[in-house]
């Protein structure tokens, strides 16, 4: 496995697959809570309270009230709305987060960029199944979106753990930490910085290229940004072209002797593989 800086012991939590994992993992496990709300059987309101048997509190059985445990209430609909409606958001919230940090970063290196494409399409499936529970009116139709949902869910979970993680720590530059730094960002609804210039200057040296790394993740075809250093950065440059040989641009702006700037940028064509 490939790293720039810093040590850690493989396997453990210092191991930055370790540790991505694990925030990965709260994730999925707090979005299976939710759903959890959909999938259990709820308890049917009056149900073995004895009303209807002409015995108990008499509840209006005799004179052709309605039976309180079959009848449904507009009440129910208007909750199951809402309920529906909160954990929407917030699986969306994760796909969004996963899809700009972990999976741009992945799509773009030849190791990890057919894997991408297959958790894309998958993601286009959990897309319709999130629709369906969103536009869900009943509990019924509720629980059975949400469990479709839950099954494609648990198959992004496997993938992203056991391989998505690995390939992306096994790029150099270190890139694996500050992705899923940003993952928790969008995560907790902040946004990601995109701005043009990166003064990496009063940045720590073990942090330097992790957080340019993390940053040419995030341009789109054509996108750039200038970097500023205090020195020639040629052990980055080295890093990039091993991650993402033909897939960047990198240009001289200015030459020291004490300032350094190049803007690096991500062509809009796919190197031929």
């Amino acid at each position: 496995m490939t790293q720039s800086s810093g040590v850690f012991i493989q396997s453990t939590e210092t191991d930055p697959v370790v540790r991505a994992g694990a925030v990965i993992r709260t994730e999925y496990e707090r979005l299976h809570a939710l759903l959890t709300t959909f999938v259990e059987p709820q308890p049917t309101v009056g149900a073995g309270d004895g009303a209807g048997d002409g015995e108990g509190s008499g509840t209006g059985d005799a004179e052709g009230a309605p039976d309180r445990a079959t009848t449904a209430s507009p009440a129910s609909a208007s909750v199951t709305t809402t309920a529906t409606t909160g954990v929407v958001g917030e699986i969306r919230r994760h796909l969004t987060a996963s899809a700009e940090t972990l999976h741009a970063a992945a799509a773009h290196a030849p190791e990890s960029r057919l894997l991408v494409s297959a958790l894309r399409i998958a993601r286009s499936a959990l897309d319709r199944h999130v629709d369906a529970l969103d536009a869900a009116g009943d509990s019924a139709s509720a629980t059975a979106a949400a469990q479709r949902v839950e099954a494609v869910l648990s198959v992004h979970r496997a993938v992203e753990e056991d391989v998505l993680l690995p390939a992306l720590a096994a790029l150099p530059g270190g890139v694996l930490p500050p992705l899923v730094a940003d993952y928790e960002t969008l995560l907790r609804g902040g946004s990601l910085d995109t701005s043009a210039v990166i003064d990496v200057r009063p940045v720590p040296r073990e942090q330097r290229h992790p957080l340019v790394f993390a940053r040419y993740a995030r341009l789109t075809p054509g996108g750039t940004f200038t970097l500023v250093n205090n020195h020639d950065p040629k052990p980055l440059h080295k890093q990039f072209e091993a991650a993402h040989p033909g897939a960047y641009t990198w240009d001289y702006v200015e030459r020291g002797p004490a300032k350094w700037q190049i803007r690096i940028g991500r062509p809009n064509h796919r190197p031929c593989t």
